[in-house]
């Protein structure tokens, strides 16, 4: 694998305009081991390596469990989540892949059911946020240690 460009240096002001915005993120209240399932989960289905190691890593650093980690894509067929996590699982899902299905209403509600209004707009602003670190990530051709 070849590093297409360090969108960093390429683009310094590009990257602290995300920067302040992950960091607006993590100021807004959410729980940190639910934003980097989020963020685990978006970089899986957005196939950005480099942020799914970094997130994998992260969250065992947090104490995460092995099993979480590697059932993380067949959250439907285990039991080890919790209901308003899996509501989280769930809209993570449809936001990153907005263009399939919208966010259906049963969606929203089941995540309603567990987070109030400005919550909700916390976990999208997650959502929004790491796709967008997928999407430069997978542009721009990151990979695991690509920076070592």
């Amino acid at each position: 694998m070849e590093l297409r460009m360090n969108y960093r240096t390429a683009n310094p002001d590009a990257f602290k305009t995300l920067l302040a915005l992950e960091q607006a993120v993590q100021k807004n209240g959410l729980d940190h081991k639910l934003y980097e399932i989020i963020k685990l989960r978006a970089s899986q289905i957005n196939g950005c390596s480099f942020c799914a190691d970094m997130h994998s890593k992260d969250l065992l650093a947090m104490g995460e469990s092995v099993d979480r980690l590697l059932l993380l894509p067949m959250w439907r067929e285990v039991p080890i989540y919790s209901e308003a996590e899996r509501a989280v699982i769930e809209l993570t899902e449809y936001v990153t892949k907005l263009s399939e299905a919208g966010v259906p209403a049963e969606v929203y509600e089941r995540v309603r059911k567990h987070f109030d209004e400005k919550q909700y707009v916390d976990l999208i602003m997650a959502i929004t946020t790491i796709n967008a670190w997928n999407r430069i990530g997978v542009a721009t051709g990151l990979f695991p240690g690509c920076f070592d």
